[in-house]
């Protein structure tokens, strides 16, 4: 649906995220995509950063299907985050695919992943849009409450930090959600105060993983 938002309900992707220096990130994060694979089976990505960049990658299809070993050998870092988006009568494109990036107005990237679904999506729609953040109209658009949150994250991080922006964004975020999401130096992850959609925090030998499911 071209310049609409897409109201129908995500009641289950999969996200993961991990924070490992010295680590295979990009690897562990496909491993953990496709133990998830059950959640989200329309569309799979991986962002990943190195400390100096954020780099995305993300199709149609599988995650046996959008990744290999060439691609997964060419996004080094120490820190990542996946995606796989559970199939919905929705607009199927590239541009809903997770995750969303979006650049702050300090040059900085974020990435974000995100399952559940909002109530609010039209207020923070119309803030987004305010803000000059989204547009619909543009050709190519997202249209899906991800990408709204994501903007809003990156014009609320551009004169403060990630966790920052994050603090103040999400106390006016209603619904049952859990998000990961980045920059090119930290993973953060959250959820609904209700907790009504499930994210798992893990210890990892060098560092620590967070997943839909365990």
């Amino acid at each position: 649906m071209t310049g609409q938002l897409e109201e129908s309900p995500r009641e289950e992707c999969g996200v993961f995220g991990v924070w490992a220096p010295g680590e295979e990130v990009a690897k562990l994060t496909y491993y953990g995509l496709y133990a998830l694979q059950h959640r989200g089976q329309e569309a799979a990505g991986i962002a990943v950063a190195d400390g100096s960049q954020v780099l995305v990658f993300k199709d149609l299809g599988l995650v046996s299907q959008v990744f290999d070993e060439q691609t997964l050998g060419a996004m080094p870092g120490h820190v990542a985050i996946g995606h796989c988006r559970y199939s919905t009568t929705g607009s199927t494109t590239w541009e809903n695919a997770q995750p969303v990036f979006h650049v702050t107005a300090a040059g900085t990237g974020v990435a974000l992943g995100h399952n559940g679904n909002l109530v609010n999506t039209t207020e923070l729609a119309d803030r987004a849009r305010k803000a000059g953040l989204i547009d619909h109209s543009l050709p190519g658009a997202a249209t899906t409450d991800s990408d709204i949150l994501g903007a809003l994250l990156a014009g609320c991080a551009a004169d403060s930090s990630v966790e920052q922006a994050a603090l103040e964004l999400l106390p006016g975020v209603r619904g049952a959600f859990c998000l990961v999401f980045m920059d090119e130096t930290t993973l953060y992850a959250a959820r609904d105060p209700f907790g009504v959609r499930p994210l798992c925090l893990g210890r990892l030998d060098r560092g620590w993983v967070v997943a839909s499911e365990t």
